[in-house]
């Protein structure tokens, strides 16, 4: 090309190509982090100030991920970002769900430090004692590990066939524990892994019939209710904790157990801390251990918390391809998670709402956060 026409051709083209350049980075780029978001974060959170925002901010504004009520992160001990949905602050009680199960298998570690019941030893319930009830050989550690053998089926279609549904809602709700202990085996007690709502609510009448051995229901759910607050909410500074109870005094220690997200994320310390608190051992760092543990029959469980680890088959509940190894978490019903992470010295609570269709998105969010204190 001649070189007065090659001149031409570049005056002509070079101010839509440097557009085009400017147009491709801006549709690149993220955009700003709000001024609400950032303030939600510390100036200093131990990773990118902004990214954190960014990725806080995700779990309240993506649009599959449901309805975003609490997020907190704690690392290294101190609350770095922490964020309220409209007309929810550190003083509302959240439900926990199934996260109830974590406080439940805490308040078992405390019954067999004291003494008062044995992992490997039938828990005390007096219908299954009975000579001839095979029932009589499920042990405490296989209750915890939700490998009962008790017949049952979580989140049953439809669902008012659902085991977990017909005890809380259904015929078994004046007294849950007796429903749930009613059950016939399926399998041979220790043999199967099977999540299990019923197991929970088993653990929590085992623990009232030690606190309140031949009580009456106004008797049980007061001297369970002192139990839990004394040797559990005031060694934690968890003020808000409290728990439901049926009609028979039973804790409905496998959903009902309630707590502000300040106090669900004090719960997460005290397991990143292995049972201490302030230098206090509240329950034995060996039981933090077990509960974190594989159980031999689900690589993904422990005892009453799930673990960041393949499953071995389609369950995924966290993140095992992209979290630390030693995460665990206390998982609840519409998307309740505590994550905690030792290697990371993090905990992070989300509460809300999310259906089960949109999980997978949630977490992936959740993934996020944590992935940023790597």
């Amino acid at each position: 090309m001649p070189r007065p026409a090659l001149t031409s051709f570049l005056a002509a083209a070079l101010p839509a190509l440097l557009l085009g350049s400017c147009g491709d980075a801006s549709s690149t780029a993220e955009p700003p982090v709000s001024p609400a978001a950032l303030k939600a974060v510390v100036e200093n959170p131990g990773a990118n100030r902004e990214k954190l925002a960014r990725a806080v901010d995700e779990v309240f504004t993506r649009e599959d991920v449901g309805e975003t009520r609490a997020v907190i992160v704690m690392h290294g001990g101190e609350v770095v970002a922490s964020r309220y949905g409209e007309g929810y602050g550190p003083e509302t009680r959240f439900i926990g769900w199934s996260m109830s199960k974590t406080v439940t298998g805490v308040l078992m570690g405390m019954l067999v430090a004291d003494g008062r019941l044995h992992l490997d030893e039938a828990p005390p319930i007096p219908r299954w004692q009975r000579a001839g009830d095979p029932r009589g050989e499920i042990t405490l550690r296989q209750l915890l590990q939700m490998r009962s053998g008790l017949r049952h089926e979580e989140k049953a279609e439809p669902v008012y066939t659902s085991g977990e549904v017909r005890m809380m809602f259904l015929d078994g709700r004046d007294n849950m524990a007796g429903w749930a202990e009613a059950q016939p085996l399926e399998s041979e007690p220790g043999r199967k892994f099977k999540y299990s709502t019923p197991d929970a609510m088993v653990l929590s009448d085992v623990a009232t019939r030690v606190v309140a051995p031949e009580a009456g229901p106004a008797e049980r759910q007061r001297l369970m209710a002192d139990y839990l607050e004394s040797r559990l909410a005031v060694p934690l500074g968890m003020k808000s904790l409290i728990a439901e109870y049926d009609r028979a005094g039973t804790m409905m220690g496998g959903s009902m157990i309630w707590a502000s997200a300040p106090d669900w994320a004090r719960f997460g310390e005290f397991l990143r801390r292995k049972g201490s608190v302030k230098g206090a051992q509240i329950v034995p760092r060996a039981w933090i251990e077990f509960m974190t543990r594989p159980s031999p029959r689900s690589s993904d469980y422990g005892a009453t918390v799930w673990l960041n680890r393949d499953s071995g088959g389609d369950r995924e509940v966290l993140f095992p391809e992209d979290g630390p190894a030693d995460l665990f978490a206390a998982v609840g019903h519409l998307g309740q998670y505590v994550l905690v992470s030792p290697s990371r010295q993090l905990t992070v609570v989300r509460l809300g709402k999310t259906d089960e269709q949109d999980r997978a998105a949630l977490v992936d969010s959740l993934a996020k956060i944590v992935d940023l204190y790597r």
